[in-house]
């Protein structure tokens, strides 16, 4: 399916008793969508533009791992763990405004508490450079959370690296409130409560839970990663402003739900101004993008393929009635149905009033074996 404009009109009824007993007159009125500045093309402009990190730091350090005792060989996952922490810290302290991670293995892990394995954590003001043949990875552990890589602070930088989870070896113990075995909140990237992030050009697999998990962040840039064979998404996004996904291979999400390449979910929170364009999609399980609670959300010449040998849950991409998209010149293939059968497009309409008064573009999108 081609060349679709859909402005998707907000519809209002009102209902008026009248003076005779017997006859009612009811009055529907149609509301105008909001007006858009709308480009060349009739789709509305963004409106945003997403902030870069600005360092303020200077210079560059080299981790020394014989200075610091930092084994680079996969092992020790408690001492590699403290010594790169300090290294960096220090780093930080003296002002540097990029750190470079030099090439090897490190297993981190630390056990904070019932719940929650720690991993490296970075302050702001900070670049961090993995060098060629830089891996981190998390320690094997029975965690229903952990974050191998935590973001603290404002202003960081991350670039060129390998963040690896223990899905294969993780201990799926049972929770004692419930008994569940999910475990779904082990990350490669928690970018939490920070301002103005580039994660540039990393490799995020292997999580029990998401590549990145964006919370109650603004301004958050996401280009030239490889996400993949992540159990719950690729990317969540749980309360975001401002946040660019750009250029991005994500597949192969598959293992516990939702399973979606990214899924714009902040129940309670604000998601807003959030643009996903030139990423290819695909063997992902639940689907490829979904906006449950997203409002000015850009998904812009992407790719959706539900590649040979693997199902789809909900479809390439879903909306929720309360959202505000636009949606254009995408491409989505699928090999057979959904839940929701042949549909590469589909909003879920129920819920109650939409609250707001924009209209959702669809443009300019194609379906291979599928519709909207």
């Amino acid at each position: 399916m081609k060349s679709i404009l859909c402005p998707l009109l907000v519809i209002a009824a009102t209902s008026m008793a009248s003076c005779s007993k017997d006859h009612s007159v009811q009055h529907v009125a149609v509301v105008a969508p909001d007006p858009e500045d709308l480009d060349e093309e009739g789709l509305p402009r963004p409106g945003f533009e997403v902030e870069p990190p600005v360092l303020t730091g200077a210079g560059e350090y080299v981790i020394e791992l014989d200075r610091w005792d930092i084994p680079d060989t996969g092992t020790d996952a408690a001492r590699t763990t403290a010594n790169l922490q300090a290294a960096v810290d220090w780093a930080h302290e003296q002002g540097y405004a990029r750190v470079v991670l030099p090439p090897g293995d490190y297993l981190v892990g630390e056990d904070v508490n019932d719940d929650y394995q720690g991993g490296l954590e970075l302050s702001g003001d900070t670049e961090f450079v993995f060098s060629e043949g830089a891996v981190l990875t998390m320690e094997t552990n029975d965690k229903w959370n952990y974050c191998v890589l935590l973001l603290r602070g404002d202003n960081i930088i991350v670039r060129n690296g390998v963040l690896v989870g223990d899905r294969d070896t993780h201990v799926y113990t049972p929770r004692e409130s419930d008994g569940s075995t999910a475990h779904d909140e082990g990350h490669g990237l928690c970018v939490w409560g920070n301002h103005r992030v580039l994660i540039d050009n990393m490799e995020l697999r292997d999580l029990t839970g998401d590549g990145a998990l964006v919370l109650d962040s603004s301004d958050v840039t996401l280009t030239g990663n490889e996400i993949f064979n992540n159990r719950r998404q690729g990317i969540s996004i749980v309360g975001g402003v401002r946040i660019a996904v750009r250029d991005n291979a994500i597949h192969h999400i598959h293992g516990t739900a939702p399973q979606f390449g990214i899924d714009i979910e902040g129940p309670g929170r604000v998601d807003e101004d959030i643009l996903i364009q030139d990423n290819r999609f695909h063997h992902n399980a639940g689907g490829d993008i979904v906006n449950a609670t997203g409002e000015n959300v850009h998904i812009l010449d992407n790719v959706m393929e539900q590649g040979d040998g693997s199902t789809y849950t909900d479809g390439p991409l879903v909306t929720w009635h309360r959202t505000h998209n636009v949606i254009a010149r995408n491409t989505m293939t699928m090999v057979d149905g959904s839940a929701n059968g042949r549909l590469g497009y589909i909003q879920y309409s129920g819920g109650g009033d939409k609250g707001h008064n924009r209209a959702t573009y669809v443009h300019d999108n194609v379906c291979h074996s599928c519709g909207m």
